[in-house]
C-alpha cells in the first residue's frame, strides 16, 4: 500500500512538473502584452510644430482636437526633446536624438552641420558647445542604434508605419512629389523623409522585409478594417496635414492653398487641415474591430515652432549646461476602454517618457535615455 501511494504521489508530481514546463514553452506571441496593461494596439500619430496654447482651447481652428482633449487624457507639461523636427522623431523610436540638430535626409554618407542652437538659428546665438557642433557635423545620418522595431520583433509584436503621400512602400527618397522647373527638380514636400524616422536606422532600411512595412497611408484604410491589425502603428501625416505647412508656391502647385505657411500670426488654415485629418483618422480607428481590443491612440506634436527651448527628462544640454529642449508640445492620449477626461499638470514628460512607457507596458526593456527612468516619470496613468 505504501508503495502504491508513493507511486501515485510521484506520478502526480511529475504530471504537474511536466504541465508547468509545457506551459512555459507555449506560444509567446501574446504573453508580453499581458504582463502589465494587456494593451493590444498602440496607434501613434505624430503632428508638427505647435505649442499647446495654439491648439488646446483653439476651438475655431481645431474643434475636433479640443473635443478629444475635453474627453480624454492631456499632459500639460509635455516637451519636445530638442529642435528641430528630425531629432525628435529619432528620439521617439530609439530613445536617443542621435546627437544631431538638423533635418537632413538619411544616408550613410550624409552629414550636416546643426541647424538649431547655433548662430543664425532662431535663437541668434551659439548654445551648442564646440564639441557638440563638431560631433554633430561629422555624424553620418544612418544610425546603427537599436530601435523600437528591434524590440517589438524580439517580443513577437507586429508593427507598421504609415506615411501619408509616400508613393510606394519602402520609398527612400527625401521628398515626394516634385515638379520639374526649367529642367530642375523642385520638391513639393508633401511626404518628407525627416518625418519618417524609420528610414534613418540601418537595420531597418537594409532589411527588405522591414522596409516593406513602411508604407503609404492609403494602405491604412484597408488594414484598419482587417482582423490582423498590427500591435504598433505609427502614422505620419504629410506636411499639409500634420500642421507643418509648405511654401506658398508649393501649396499653389499642390492645389492645396490652405497649406501655405502664414506670413504673419497663427497659421489657422494649416491647423484646420490637421484637425480634419485627425477627425477622419481617429474616427476610422474608433470604428474598427481593433479599437474594441484594448487599444490606445497617442496624438502628439514633435516640438513647438521654435518659440523656446525648455525641456526635461534627459534632453541635451549645451553651453553652461543650458537645457536644449523642444519646448512645450501638445499631447492627447485616448484609451479605448476608458472615456475619462483628466489632465496631468504636475509631471513633466517628453518623447523619451512616452517611449519608456510603451516599453514598460509591453515589457520590451529599454533604449538609451529610456533606461533608468523612474516609474513615477512614466505615463502609465494614461495607458491604464
Amino acid at each position: 500500500m505504501l508503495r502504491i501511494r508513493y507511486f501515485l504521489i510521484l506520478s502526480l508530481a511529475l504530471t504537474i512538473s511536466l504541465s508547468l514546463v509545457l506551459g512555459s514553452c507555449g506560444g509567446s506571441t501574446s504573453t508580453t502584452q499581458q504582463q502589465t496593461t494587456g494593451l493590444k494596439h498602440i496607434f501613434y500619430i505624430m503632428m508638427e510644430n505647435h505649442s499647446p496654447n495654439e491648439i488646446i482651447g483653439n476651438t475655431d481652428d481645431a474643434p475636433y482636437i479640443n473635443q478629444l482633449a475635453n474627453q480624454y487624457g492631456v499632459a500639460t507639461r509635455y516637451f519636445g526633446v530638442t529642435h528641430p523636427s528630425l531629432p525628435n522623431y529619432l528620439a521617439a523610436i530609439s530613445g536617443d536624438f542621435q546627437g544631431i540638430w538638423d533635418d537632413c535626409k538619411a544616408g550613410a554618407s550624409v552629414t550636416c552641420a546643426p541647424q538649431a542652437f547655433v548662430s543664425g538659428s532662431p535663437y541668434n546665438g551659439l548654445l551648442l558647445t564646440k564639441d557638440e557642433v563638431a560631433s554633430a557635423t561629422g555624424k553620418p545620418h544612418l544610425f546603427e542604434s537599436q530601435n523600437l522595431v528591434d524590440q517589438l520583433e524580439a517580443h513577437h509584436l507586429t508593427w507598421k508605419a504609415y506615411m501619408q503621400s509616400m508613393p510606394s512602400a519602402g520609398f527612400t527618397g527625401e521628398y515626394y512629389p516634385a515638379n520639374y522647373v526649367q529642367g530642375k527638380v523642385v520638391p513639393l514636400k508633401l511626404y518628407a523623409q525627416k518625418h519618417d524616422p524609420f528610414m534613418y536606422f540601418s537595420d531597418i532600411v537594409n532589411n527588405p522585409a522591414r522596409l516593406e512595412r513602411i508604407m503609404p497611408f492609403t494602405q491604412f484604410s484597408q488594414d484598419i478594417t482587417s482582423s490582423n491589425v498590427p500591435n504598433f502603428l505609427w502614422i505620419s501625416p504629410d506636411e499639409c496635414h500634420d500642421m507643418h505647412g509648405v511654401s506658398l508656391s508649393s501649396a499653389k502647385n499642390l492645389g492645396i492653398p490652405d497649406c501655405a505657411f502664414s506670413n504673419a500670426g497663427l497659421d489657422h488654415k494649416v491647423i484646420a487641415l490637421g484637425d480634419t485629418f485627425l477627425r477622419t483618422t481617429v474616427s476610422r480607428i474608433m470604428s474598427s474591430p481593433a479599437w474594441r481590443e484594448n487599444s490606445v491612440i497617442v496624438i502628439v506634436w514633435d516640438e513647438d515652432d521654435f518659440a523656446g527651448f525648455t525641456g526635461c527628462c534627459k534632453s541635451p544640454a549645451g553651453v553652461n549646461g543650458v537645457t536644449l529642449g523642444g519646448a512645450h508640445a501638445p499631447i492627447i492620449i485616448i484609451k479605448s476602454q476608458r472615456a475619462h477626461h483628466f489632465v496631468v499638470s504636475d509631471t513633466s514628460y517628453n518623447h523619451y517618457s512616452l517611449l519608456a512607457t510603451i516599453e514598460h507596458d509591453w515589457g520590451l526593456g529599454c533604449l538609451a535615455n529610456t533606461c533608468g527612468m523612474s516609474e513615477a516619470l512614466l505615463m502609465t496613468r494614461f495607458f491604464e
